[in-house]
């Protein structure tokens, strides 16, 4: 055999056996193989959990028009004016129908979104904690409620990188937990990828951070086992919240599909509820009509708008579902062979790189996740 020939089939097999692909442009971490030795997953089906307040929760979904700070003349501007609706809202939950223990808004209630370049973007985003944050706070303990929102947030310790995190903010005022959101959905639209950074675009170094403990995250509260996501069409996702004691899967979002919220909530055996924002229905747009369903996939509640901002409220009894629960009974051991041997199109810790590296716009990012493919066939040599 020519030897070209044979070393560069070798050296196919051996990037097909490490289930990786080095571009000339970034090396891609590999995912760590090694088994986590943190408890994630009781073996006996039980999980852990807080004595809870009341045996019956209200929840309340805010449904509300988003308007993006790259609107306005000044993002100062923008930032107060969207707090303000938010802040008139939270005061409509409290003053109508039951008093809330949950509250959710959707995905972008503070900063809207904003196309453009990462540079362009990196301004209309904010700092958690922050301002933004503390003023929020303040409703939830005037509330004295949990109060739970997305946003886009900078870090400095992810230099130009765009988070999308969900912050929970306690009863107290103060923050209780943040969510990174765990992965963006991919190959959605034909010439772009979505440029936000989730956990699984730099897994290895978020867990160094903050630990393996934290890719799924539960806050256990006095009304529920309580997580936060905005990823959609993801069932392993949902799956390993609902492993770690996820019992009211909260979500926000920019635009949903109602059934993927109804089967998430009923393959997985916990409450459900996702906020989304509003638009004038000539948009063509499927906004609004927020939901919240329970653990048998019914609908407890439901906007009838699309474009009608609003509130969705529903009672969780919360006593008697968490009585004798255990995690869901999932067919793993018998699947766990296909999945042992299944690689995901593109690797994790794919946006690890230096801050000049990352993807400008969702074009680059297209670029980047096709040239780190491991669905695309290697190129023939010349």
């Amino acid at each position: 055999m020519n030897t070209k020939l044979f070393s560069y089939l070798l050296g196919v097999y051996l990037l097909v056996l490490c289930g990786c692909k080095e571009t000339s442009s970034e090396k891609i971490i590999n995912p760590t193989s090694s088994v986590s030795t943190t408890e994630l997953v009781k073996s006996d089906g039980t999980y852990d959990k807080v004595a809870l307040e009341k045996d019956t929760i209200v929840l309340k979904v805010m449904q509300t028009r988003v308007k993006s700070l790259s609107s306005f003349s000044s993002i100062n501007e923008g930032l107060d004016e969207n707090m303000k609706y938010m802040e008139k809202m939270a005061q409509q939950a409290m003053n109508e129908g039951d008093k809330p223990d949950i509250i959710l808004f959707h995905e972008f209630p503070l900063t809207g979104y904003s196309g453009g370049t990462r540079q362009e973007k990196l301004p209309f985003t904010i700092e958690v904690p922050g301002a933004e944050t503390e003023r929020l706070g303040k409703i939830a303990k005037a509330c004295d409620c949990y109060v739970i929102f997305g946003s886009y947030v900078r870090d400095n310790e992810w230099p130009d990188h765009i988070l999308s995190i969900n912050t929970v903010l306690g009863r107290d005022g103060k923050i209780a937990k943040t969510f990174w959101k765990s992965r963006n959905i991919k190959r959605l639209y034909k010439t772009r990828e979505i440029t936000t950074t989730t956990i699984e675009a730099v897994r290895d170094a978020y867990r160094e951070k903050y630990g393996i403990e934290e890719e799924f995250p539960v806050l256990q509260t006095e009304f529920g086992n309580i997580a936060v996501s905005t990823v959609q069409f993801d069932p392993f996702i949902y799956a390993a919240f609902a492993m770690r004691g996820t019992e009211i899967m909260l979500r926000t979002a920019t635009l949903f599909a109602e059934e993927d919220v109804v089967f998430t909530a009923w393959s997985n055996d916990f409450y459900s509820a996702m906020a989304n924002f509003t638009l004038p229905v000539s948009t063509g747009y499927n906004a609004g009509e927020s939901v919240i369903v329970s653990p048998d996939g019914k609908i407890m509640a439901k906007h009838p708008s699309k474009e009608d901002d609003g509130i969705v409220e529903a009672k969780i009894p919360i006593a008697a579902f968490r009585k004798d629960r255990t995690i869901p009974n999932y067919a793993l051991e018998m699947t766990k062979p296909v999945f042992d041997q299944y690689f995901q199109e593109v690797p994790i810790n794919h946006l690890d790189m230096k801050k000049d590296k990352l993807p400008k716009t969702g074009e680059e990012m297209k670029a980047l996740m096709d040239s780190i493919s491991r669905y695309n066939p290697p190129k023939k040599a010349n």
